[in-house]
Formats: structure tokens, C-alpha cells, sequence
């Protein structure tokens, strides 16, 4: 009863035309409903899907614990609450990534290439964060932290689409390579939303490009979209691997 005052207190602090704190509430009930699903969910999968579809759910679970201390940031600063943000990410992308590692495994998928896809997650976000949250006053360093980022998230697209986890998933063939399929358009699709929301928070536009005209109204275009797509991306992730537990496990 007291969690349900407080989320009401919560809602009532969210101005009607505050998009983002509206975002934000949203996203951590959200996420924090699908945790509850997959968590729940777990007796009713074969045993060798269940470490993946607890995955989903920490994930989801991660993410809604910290769009929780984001939200009352917004709310109580005002602010972009970039340092959050990274932190969530920099433990749940690796995460997503390492979901690639353990729907492959029944293909033989080795150790390796789930530290390989970490690293250049970790790479990523850090690069990522160092060009938008430090080097906010040099605009050529945001662009080379940014080109860099980009590099390794590329790495990722050709791992998952054309190397080793597509080689894989061929070989595993079924619900494996269908679930693989679209857990690759999230990466190549979903994550894009991440370079455009970093595009969008850089005051005048990354690339030169007068995206948002102040930079107020760039933090608020660039939380939007990223608390939009981190929804999307997570929760559809582990729908995926949800859809590939059941199929599988009737199957069986």
C-alpha cells in the first residue's frame, strides 16, 4: 500500500506537459512489469532456456531500478541524468549481448564470443559516455568519442549479422535462427536510437547539423528517445527469448 501511495505522489509531481518525466514513469513501470513476467514465467520452460529468460528478466529488472533514481534526478534537478543512464547500460547491454551467447549454445557457441560481444559493448558505452557526459566542451572530441563508439557498435552488427553468432545460428537452425534473426533487426534497428538521441543531446548537432535549436530542448528530444527506445530494445529483447522458450519447450 505505501509503494502504491508513493508511485501516486510520484505521478502527481509530473507536470502535464513534462514528456520526459512522463517517459521516465512510464519506462520503470514498464520494464518493472516485465521483470514480474519472466521472473514468474521460469517453471514453465525446459531447464536449459530458463538462464536466458532469467536474463530478460534482470535486465528489465536493472533497467526499472534505475529509471526509478533517473525519474526523481529529472524531477528533483532538472537535469539529464547521464551518469545513471550509463551505469544501467553498462551493466544490461553487455547483458543483451551476452543473451546472444546462451541462445547459441545449443549450436556449440563458445565462451568467446560471448566475452567478444561484452567488450565491444563495453566499448561502446564508454567511448559513448565519455563524448557526451566529458568532453561536452570540445565538439571535435565529442565527434571523434562519437565516431569510435559508432566503430564498436558496427563490430556488433557484423558479429550478430554476417560472423561467428550468424555461422551459428545457421547451424542451429529452427526457433534458434528465427529468434536470432530478430534479435539481430533490434540490433541493427533498436540500438540505432542510441546514436540518434546522442546526436540530438549535442548542443548544435554532432555532426554540425542544427538538430534542436537550444540545448535544453536537446536533453529533453534526447532523454525521450532514449527512455522510448530502452522500452522497446529490453522488453522486446526478452519477449524474443520468451517466444523461444515456449516454442522450443512444447517442441520438446
Amino acid at each position: 500500500m505505501r509503494t502504491f501511495m508513493y508511485l501516486m505522489a510520484d505521478v502527481s509531481k509530473i507536470a502535464n506537459d513534462d514528456y520526459v518525466g512522463f517517459t521516465f514513469f512510464v519506462g520503470s513501470m514498464a520494464m518493472m512489469a516485465a521483470s514480474a513476467f519472466f521472473f514468474l514465467s521460469l517453471s514453465q520452460f525446459d531447464r536449459k532456456w530458463r538462464t536466458s529468460v532469467l536474463v530478460s528478466g534482470l535486465i528489465t529488472f536493472i533497467a526499472a531500478v534505475h529509471y526509478f533514481y533517473m525519474r526523481d534526478y529529472w524531477d528533483q534537478v532538472g537535469e539529464s541524468p547521464t551518469f545513471f543512464r550509463y551505469v544501467d547500460w553498462v551493466l544490461t547491454v553487455p547483458l543483451m549481448c551476452v543473451e546472444f551467447f546462451l541462445i547459441l549454445r545449443v549450436a556449440g557457441a563458445k565462451v568467446g564470443l560471448m566475452w567478444k560481444l561484452i567488450f565491444w559493448s563495453v566499448v561502446m558505452l564508454v567511448t559513448g559516455y565519455i563524448g557526451e557526459a566529458i568532453a561536452i566542451d570540445s565538439p571535435t572530441m565529442q565527434w571523434v568519442w562519437g565516431l569510435i563508439s559508432g566503430i564498436a557498435y558496427f563490430v556488433i552488427v557484423y558479429i550478430v549479422w554476417f560472423g561467428e553468432a550468424k555461422k551459428l545460428a545457421v547451424s542451429a537452425g529452427g526457433q534458434v535462427l528465427k529468434a536470432h534473426k530478430i534479435l539481430c533487426w533490434f540490433v541493427l534497428v533498436g540500438w540505432a536510437i542510441y546514436p540518434l538521441g546522442y546526436i540530438l543531446g549535442t548542443e548544435g548537432g554532432l555532426f554540425g547539423l542544427q538538430l534542436v535549436s537550444d540545448i535544453e530542448s536537446a536533453q529533453q528530444a534526447m532523454n525521450v528517445v532514449y527512455n522510448i527506445g530502452d522500452a522497446v530494445n529490453k522488453i522486446g529483447f526478452g519477449l524474443v527469448i520468451y517466444s523461444l522458450a515456449i516454442n522450443s519447450t512444447s517442441k520438446d
